[in-house]
Order: C-alpha cells, then sequence, then structure tokens
C-alpha cells in the first residue's frame, strides 16, 4: 500500500487568533526551552552549515546565496524587489549586491525602457552558484532531519506551518491596533 501525503491527523488546536495558550508562566520561564529559541537555534545552525557548504573562497556566503537563487528563480529583478522577498531593508540589499557584483555573481543593468529602474542579472558564475542552492538545501535539511520518520517530518511541518499562521494572525491583529490608536 503506497505512504500517504497527507500530513497524520493532529490534535486541534484554536484557530489563527483564538484563545491564547497558557504553557509559559513567568515565573519558570527559561528562554532556552522556549520555541522561539529553539527555532532560532535551528535556524541559525542551519545558516552555518548551508554558508559552510556553498562557501568557496569566491562562492557566495549564506547571506549572499538567499538573493542568488531568488534572481534565479525569477522572483525579482530590481533592488527594491529582492530586499522584499529576501526581507532586507534597500539599503542591506545594496551592500549585499555590492559584494556579489564584486565576486563576479551578479551585474546591475540600467533598464532601457524606464531609466530610473536598475535591474540585476546573475552572471554564469552567479547561475551556476544558485543551481547548487537546492541541493545543499536539500542535503543539510536532510541531515536535520535524521532519525524522523516521514509521518513525523509531515507532522512537524504541519505544526510549524500552524505556528507561522498563528504568528502572521498576531502581527497582523497588532498592525490593526496600531492604526487604529494612531
Amino acid at each position: 500500500m503506497p505512504a500517504s501525503t497527507d500530513p497524520p491527523a493532529v490534535a486541534s488546536l484554536p484557530e489563527p487568533g483564538g484563545k491564547a495558550a497558557d504553557f509559559y508562566q513567568p515565573d519558570s520561564y527559561r528562554a532556552e526551552e522556549s520555541v522561539g529559541h529553539i527555532m532560532r537555534r535551528i535556524t541559525t545552525t542551519l545558516a552555518q552549515t548551508v554558508g559552510n557548504r556553498m562557501s568557496e573562497p569566491s562562492g557566495p556566503t549564506f547571506p549572499q546565496w538567499a538573493p542568488l537563487y531568488k534572481l534565479h528563480l525569477g522572483h525579482a529583478t530590481t533592488v527594491a524587489e529582492l530586499a522584499r522577498e529576501c526581507q532586507l531593508d534597500t539599503g542591506a540589499m545594496t551592500r549585499l549586491l555590492d559584494r556579489l557584483e564584486a565576486k563576479g555573481l551578479c551585474r546591475r543593468v540600467r533598464s532601457l525602457s524606464d531609466r530610473r529602474v536598475v535591474n540585476i542579472e546573475l552572471t554564469e558564475e552567479g547561475r551556476a552558484a544558485a543551481r547548487q542552492v537546492p541541493h545543499v538545501l536539500c542535503s543539510v535539511q536532510n541531515e536535520l532531519l535524521a532519525g524522523f520518520t516521514r509521518d513525523e517530518w509531515m507532522q512537524l511541518k504541519g505544526y510549524l506551518q500552524r505556528l507561522l499562521d498563528n504568528a502572521q494572525a498576531v502581527t497582523a491583529r497588532g498592525e490593526k491596533n496600531d492604526s487604529v490608536s494612531s
């Protein structure tokens, strides 16, 4: 019988924006046991490992491979679009692109139709580096998931997605409250 690709059933929790849980209490709170701290440590370790595997003397560092890959996929063509995609401000993205350009991985090209617009293009070296990104990401993430069953992996992704949905709902509520009180 083929394995199901549907995530296993998990206990239901309130929809995003529902009643907040009370798992953490101020009198017993330990940051190193918090979900946020653990997720931050995982993403930092993942980033460092991917960066180490991607980096050659002239290759992209961790902060540089994400914009390279997004350019490769066509998710952005300008500094502003790329900054938005990578969740960076345009100043930080400009500095990052300066380093990528110095490594010969991308170039800026002024738009012929609108001289105010500067497009970003990957060089052949940049395209080659970008093509390596999914291989490295898959390898590192599969190593981090060692010992998990396929069902556990699907369940974990479901939990993380629910956590993200809740985080986005909290942020949206905060933005609405900010605009009302302004």
